[in-house]
């Protein structure tokens, strides 16, 4: 809507004069409740306004879960935002972000705590944080992930892919089958030497890293270089999984949701333009990527908040609900994590 402005510059003074009687007669008072009036209908075009927004998105949740009940190959492509509700921060928020709350690690830059030739040089900071993020100590699957499971289990079955930019394995924790989770940026589970690749037992890795005094890595029986565990540092190359399984499943997906995630980071974001479906739908905090094809649905908002409207409008509220509360972690006291560390010392 746009508002015209009337400016009568060559106004005469007889006109001057006639404005000031008319003010005389207290007219202008009226004047001033017309334009109340009209400033008051303009707010309620501005409601009106938003009444509409409310309607289109009403109308989005429809067509995205009509969308879901239709589909039988559906990919997720997740990030970040859907583990912020587990208490996991995202990596690029100002602010709030990882890499912006890493300042006690004195890193030259925040990427640095995953990049693997400063692994080399000085791996305390990766260890120190990795005592933060491992999976299954304290952070437990959002409604976001157990929707997710409900949509890859008994009776739907409509999940083929979800592929997950995140390292902290809720996936697994919210009962999504192994098969249908590809984890482009690696996991904690396995771990290996970052110089000669030799394996190491993901459990003795984390053991070492989580008990022990955590200054310097695990050490490679082979090589006596450092393990880490498997999860992509900068330098590294995606799983090999993560290659063949995306040049299948692009030719079978019947629909993609983006969830939570900022598609910055290349390959994966590239996933959206690689898939061959039409129906695909971004739901995030902000509009990012190219989702301005004709078919496309942007559902802006709190992935769990919209993830859960959808559970609603399919009649699966409940279920994953039930399934999130199953899956919730309670974090061990600090008395338990000390008679671990101790049950793990004697052991040595």
């Amino acid at each position: 809507m746009s508002n015209s402005n009337v400016n009568n510059d060559n106004k005469t003074v007889e006109i001057d004069d006639l404005v000031n009687q008319v003010k005389g007669l207290g007219l202008d008072d009226d004047k001033k409740k017309d334009d109340k009036v009209n400033e008051q209908e303009q707010e309620d075009v501005f409601d009106d306004d938003d009444d509409d927004d409310d309607d289109e998105n009403t109308k989005d949740i429809k067509k995205v879960a009509q969308w879901i009940q239709e589909s039988k190959n559906i990919i997720i492509l997740s990030g970040a935002g859907v583990s912020c509700a587990a208490g996991i921060p995202d990596f690029r928020t100002p602010g709030t972000g990882l890499y912006d709350n890493l300042q006690k690690y004195s890193l030259p830059y925040p990427e640095a705590v995953f990049d693997v030739d400063f692994y080399r040089r000085k791996p305390q900071p990766f260890l120190s944080l990795a005592k933060e993020l491992w999976p299954g100590l304290q952070h437990s699957p959002t409604l976001t992930h157990s929707f997710g499971a409900v949509l890859a289990n008994k009776p739907h079955q409509k999940l083929l892919r979800n592929y997950t930019q995140n390292i902290d394995g809720l996936e697994h924790l919210a009962t999504i089958p192994e098969p249908q989770i590809v984890e482009c940026h690696g996991h904690f589970r396995t771990a290996s030497c970052i110089k000669c690749k030799k394996a190491m037992d993901g459990d003795v890795c984390k053991d070492h890293i989580l008990n022990g005094n955590a200054k310097t890595p695990p050490a490679c029986p082979k090589c006596k270089s450092f393990v880490k565990p498997d999860i992509v540092f900068f330098g590294e190359g995606l799983p090999d999984r993560f290659h063949k399984l995306l040049s299948e499943d692009v030719e079978t997906v019947d629909l993609l949701l983006v969830i939570g995630t900022s598609l910055q980071v290349a390959p994966v974001s590239h996933i959206p333009n690689y898939v061959q479906c039409k129906r695909r739908v971004l739901i995030n905090r902000d509009e990012v990527g190219d989702f301005m094809r004709e078919d496309d649905v942007v559902l802006l908002g709190d992935c769990d908040s919209v993830m859960m409207q959808l559970a609603h409008e399919l009649g699966w509220e409940h279920e994953v609900r039930k399934l999130n509360k199953k899956t919730r972690i309670v974090p061990k006291t600090d008395d338990e994590r000390k008679e671990e560390k101790e049950t793990s010392s004697s052991k040595k």
